[in-house]
């Protein structure tokens, strides 16, 4: 009797990706990351460096801005196994502005604006999820897990590819209002320093002010002091650096209350003993044109009530 054995899995291949108009203008990564679901971003990452992703056969870069028609190679990427990964779950989220081009929302604080890193899912991830009839979804800007506040998410590559380059330029104005450790002197103050990227030896991702680094620049205006124990800052970003307002204000000696990377270990544990166990920093303002008509445009996201709830806990000390 001849033995039945299981057919094994088929085993990953190249494959050869077509662009379609609807992402006309998308970066390279953005695009692998949507076709390779599941897929590590560093390994996305580490075979376009070793030349295994090629765009029309030739060699590119994760930022290579596609064009409808382009033939892309996708190697051979091994994906996780059927339902080994669980679909996110559908969640909407306060609606600031709608149109067909653009879509505003409240994000929440403790929710990634996208998976990875450890993170199954995000904002993004639900968003689709919760509307699966909607053609394109994209983030037109990122904010960090612990921020709440005002998130563009574009509906039309048309507005996508407008806010990125809107993005990349600085373009309109992005307000937060944070708390910060000690009583902050300057009414109105300039922080122009250089930021850098880096690993810790535990893989972590991290900023630090540097010569090396990236130019930044950002305002920060005082609102309130609170007993020469806290202030209350608010923050405008000339540019969009990763952690930016985080290690401009830690730099000066006055890190973001609840901040768990650049802050004290000491200033968590007395905030989460009043009840509060986030970082304070809030997306609370952003002033941009549209994208596609231009039109000026004001968003507005007051302070979540964790962190109001929080200065009513400080007021009685306030100087």
């Amino acid at each position: 009797m001849r033995k039945i054995v299981d057919s094994p899995a088929q085993p990953p291949a190249v494959r050869q990706v077509v662009v379609g108009a609807e992402h006309e203008g998308q970066r390279l990564d953005n695009f692998l990351l949507r076709i390779c679901k599941g897929v590590p971003k560093s390994h996305l990452y580490k075979a376009i460096r070793a030349g295994q992703v090629r765009v029309n056969k030739g060699r590119c870069r994760a930022e290579t801005r596609l064009v409808a028609g382009d033939m892309v190679r996708v190697p051979p990427l091994r994906l996780p196994a059927p339902g080994t990964t669980p679909p996110a779950p559908p969640a909407t989220f306060p609606v600031l502005y709608e149109d067909a081009h653009l879509l505003v929302i409240d994000k929440p604080a403790g929710v990634a604006v996208h998976g990875g890193s450890g993170v199954s899912f995000g904002v993004i991830e639900q968003l689709r999820a919760a509307r699966p009839e909607e053609r394109l979804l994209e983030l037109a800007h990122r904010l960090d897990r612990e921020t709440s506040g005002v998130l563009m998410v574009a509906r039309s590559r048309k507005a996508l590819v407008a806010l990125h380059d809107m993005m990349r330029e600085s373009q309109g104005r992005k307000h937060y209002l944070a708390l910060v450790v000690g009583d902050w002197v300057n009414d109105r103050q300039h922080i122009r320093l250089p930021l850098l990227k880096y690993l810790t030896p535990g893989g972590e991702r991290r900023v630090r002010v540097d010569a090396q680094g990236k130019a930044a620049h950002t305002i920060v205006t005082l609102q309130r002091r609170y007993g020469g124990r806290y202030s209350l800052v608010g923050a405008e970003l000339r540019t969009g650096r990763t952690h930016q307002i985080r290690v401009h204000l830690a730099s000066q000696g006055h890190p973001i209350a609840g901040d768990e990377k650049y802050g004290p270990d000491a200033v968590r544990a007395a905030l989460a003993a009043l009840g509060f166990r986030r970082m304070f920093l809030h997306a609370h303002r952003l002033e941009i044109p549209h994208p596609v008509s231009g039109a000026p445009l004001v968003f507005e996201s007051p302070l979540p009530p964790a962190c109001r709830a929080l200065l009513d806990q400080l007021e009685p000390v306030q100087s």
